[in-house]
């Protein structure tokens, strides 16, 4: 009788997950004009989608999900699972063309490294490359990339993906110092319910570069306390690395004191335990002052330069470009994410944990600075993840926590695959990729790169030929002119004002010697252009048109588009 009444509870309590789960979609889609995301606003991505199939993909995610719960192997080898997991679906995204300008900037400064060595990047950061608010860590790793094993986006989305599976694995072991195995686990898989996040590993940026480094400074920094010796001086390396991947970091970066805070207090009857707390987090401070002192005091024209500009600039900008936190913790965070990472602060407070202090810091601050673009709180989701991971623990069923995660998990995949990754396919950026690729394709050894200046000045068009060059092996040349630069006043306060300080690398500036069999043209444009300038016409006499790639979905002021000439 028990166990008939046992099995219907079950039963009921699948089942109530079940349509709470499927519910969830009909709402968003209802209200999606509340999504003002800049990139995968569901405003957007749902335009052009057959919404019955994609709920009909719901059901049968939600299948299986429930048929996963009822097996143990994923929490037997959860460090394995969660790396391959993370990297098979990350991988399903190497598709997605560079979608933000900014991968130009960190491309331009890793090809600087790959061209003329480490030595030539370290003195000139800054000065002869152009830096912008850019840290030169990530760029750095890139150029290493570049030079080791050569200048192809797919080692860059390797690198990227295993920073990102890395970060998932990094959240388990975090959960499972703090608490236990199961609320590190699902932390770890709850990264995956994330659809944006999804979007934005294969990217050539710096952003989940530095989660991974953020995460890996506090996983670090956790160990140094309880152990020592050793894991001080990983703990002091780690922060090193973290200080130097983004300016975003250094705020965020102060969840170690919260760290080591609650670990002085955690045994107040040992003594020996606090002097021995104090002693260490003194020393992996004093290893890292020095470490990060060095770097700053070799480049501090440079940094000072940039902390200036970032108080004058990026600080007011925030406020301009930011999105909702009902976009961001709502639409491109699943809702039970933020829900449960919500009533993880109730279940702290009553059971006086002062651990949830270490997960809930970084969203503190996301809060009280009123940071709303998704971008630039990306590094706090493994912490936001784990904070959900702990509320759900007011679901004492473990199999049916495991279908409440699993169920999450699916979601965001059916979304971000089937719904985001079509949609950002669609954008003009994914004409320079299809352009990269056909000029791999022709004969030519070199590319002749021409842009034409267009009356929107939000951009400079200058801005693609990097992004061009990522996609293809052959040689480009380009020779930039800033005559028609706007005025200072028009660009100042653009999101995309770095676009119009690009100075041109001399690698793209070198003379082309090859004859005009041996090279083709390209030509970029915003947007389609009825008739090329003069200049441009007399360059191409003597070409054919032979491609076009004119991909646009009119939803964004820049599109590039590009046009291939042959002698």
């Amino acid at each position: 009788m028990l166990r008939n009444c046992s099995l219907l509870n079950k039963f009921y309590h699948t089942l109530l997950i079940s349509l709470f789960t499927l519910s969830v979609f009909p709402v968003l889609f209802i209200f999606r004009s509340l999504d003002d995301n800049r990139l995968t606003s569901w405003q957007w991505t749902f335009a052009n989608v057959d919404i019955l199939w994609i709920f009909i993909a719901l059901i049968f995610g939600t299948g299986m999900a429930y048929l996963l719960s009822r097996f143990s192997f994923p929490e037997q080898a959860p460090v394995f699972f969660l790396f391959l997991s993370s990297f098979v679906v990350s991988m399903v995204f190497w598709k997605e063309p560079e979608v933000i300008l900014d991968a130009s900037r960190y491309f331009t400064q890793a090809k600087y490294l790959k061209v003329y060595g480490i030595k030539y990047f370290i003195t000139e950061w800054g000065r002869g490359i152009h830096a912008w608010t850019d840290l030169p860590l990530i760029p750095f790793l890139y150029g290493l990339i570049f030079k080791s094993l050569g200048e192809s986006r797919i080692f860059i989305q390797i690198l990227t993906t295993f920073f990102f599976s890395m970060t998932c694995v990094l959240t388990y072991l975090i959960g499972k110092t703090l608490w236990d195995s199961d609320t590190g686990f699902f932390g770890g898989m709850l990264l995956l319910g994330i659809p944006y996040l999804l979007t934005q590993v294969p990217l050539m940026l710096v952003d989940i570069p530095t989660m991974f480094f953020l995460t890996l400074s506090i996983f670090a920094f956790i160990k140094a306390l309880e152990r020592g010796r050793s894991c001080i001086a990983f703990s002091s390396f780690a922060l090193f690395l973290a200080f130097f991947s983004k300016y975003s970091n250094w705020l965020m970066l102060s969840v170690l004191a919260v760290v080591f805070l609650v670990y002085l207090k955690s045994r107040n009857t040992e003594g020996g335990w606090q002097r021995t707390v104090l002693q260490r987090g003194i020393v992996v401070a004093y290893i890292s002052a020095l470490l990060i002192s060095a770097l700053i005091a070799l480049k501090f024209d440079v940094f000072s330069g940039q902390i200036k500009f970032l108080h004058e600039y990026q600080m007011p900008g925030l406020k301009r470009w930011g999105e909702s936190f009902v976009s961001t913790f709502f639409y491109q965070i699943h809702p039970f994410v933020t829900i449960a990472a919500l009533y993880s602060i109730f279940i702290a407070i009553k059971r006086r944990d002062r651990k949830h202090l270490i997960m809930s810091w970084l969203v503190f601050i996301v809060v009280l600075l009123q940071a709303r673009r998704a971008r630039y709180i990306l590094i706090t989701f493994p912490m936001f993840a784990l904070m959900a991971s702990y509320g759900l623990q007011v679901i004492k069923t473990l199999e049916l926590r495991k279908f409440v995660v699993y169920s999450i998990v699916s979601f965001s995949l059916i979304i971000s695959i089937f719904v985001y990754l079509p949609f950002l396919q669609t954008l003009s950026s994914e004409n320079l990729k299809d352009a990269g690729r056909f000029l791999n394709s022709i004969e030519e050894t070199s590319i002749e790169v021409i842009t034409i200046p267009s009356k929107d000045t939000f951009v400079n068009p200058a801005v693609a030929v990097p992004i061009l060059d990522l996609y293809t092996e052959k040689e480009i040349h380009y020779q930039y002119t800033n005559g028609f630069m706007p005025s200072f006043d028009e660009i100042k306060e653009s999101s995309l004002r770095f676009t119009w300080e690009y100075k041109n690398p001399e690698y793209y500036a070198a003379k082309n010697e090859d004859s005009k069999e041996n090279t083709a043209i390209a030509v970029i444009s915003n947007g389609p252009v009825r008739a090329l300038p003069k200049h441009i016409e007399k360059k191409v006499k003597g070409y054919k048109q032979v491609k076009v790639f004119e991909n646009s979905t009119g939803l964004f002021r820049y599109s590039p588009f590009v046009k291939v000439y042959q002698h």
